[in-house]
């Protein structure tokens, strides 16, 4: 059975408008740490980024920061980490955090998060990999994106021979136990074809 030991999580380098953002980040990162679940992260101190990994340090937890050189300082790389990993560019950045992580969740979060979660919707799609991949839908913010692919699905644009399989959770405490009910359900990534896990 696959386990969870590592979650990435993409969300924004602001705080965004609603309160209940952040509250949702930091309720997360206290999560993760309280269940021995390491974080994976973009490597940023400011807005959500900044708030779950600040929660996952402050409550015991593990984080590893993975950054690309020309955002350290506009991103303020966090110091406090146990592992920053400053990468040559986006690229390597992305990839890093997938081998790195057993699962993924998007918080709030502008288009660099959506691009990121897109990317491993993608993946998972051309069957690439079959790690979890969730939703946090805090305050419904999501909704417009589950809208659209659900007008994707009804235009035959996403066809059911190429399903996409994502989580969703509008509460931060359903998040965990949907994953590794998830994550129990599937192969272990390791298992991945080998020439498949290649040209990831």
């Amino acid at each position: 059975m696959n386990t969870i030991k590592t979650v990435c999580v993409y969300c924004g380098s602001g705080p965004g408008t609603n309160p209940q953002f952040v509250e949702a980040a930091v309720a997360f990162g206290r999560a993760l740490a309280r269940n021995n679940v390491g974080l994976v992260y973009g490597g940023g101190s400011v807005g959500l980024m900044g708030a779950v990994a600040t929660s996952v340090l402050d409550h015991g937890g593990t984080v590893t920061g993975i950054i690309p050189d020309f955002l350290t300082a506009r991103e303020h790389a966090l110091s406090r980490v146990q592992e920053m990993i400053v990468t040559r560019d986006m690229h390597e950045r992305k990839r890093l955090m997938f081998e790195r992580s057993d699962a993924f969740v998007a918080l709030p979060g502008g288009v660099g998060t959506l691009e990121e979660l897109v990317e491993q919707l993608t993946w998972q799609q051309l069957g690439r990999h079959s790690k979890p991949i969730m939703l946090a839908n805090v305050a419904g913010f999501w909704e417009p994106l589950l809208a659209l692919l659900a007008h994707m699905r009804a235009t035959a644009f996403i066809r059911p021979t190429l399903a996409v399989n994502i989580l969703q959770a509008d509460r931060v405490e359903d998040i965990l136990p949907q994953l590794r009910t998830a994550a129990g359900a599937t192969l272990d990534s390791k298992h991945m074809p080998a020439d498949v896990a290649d040209r990831l």
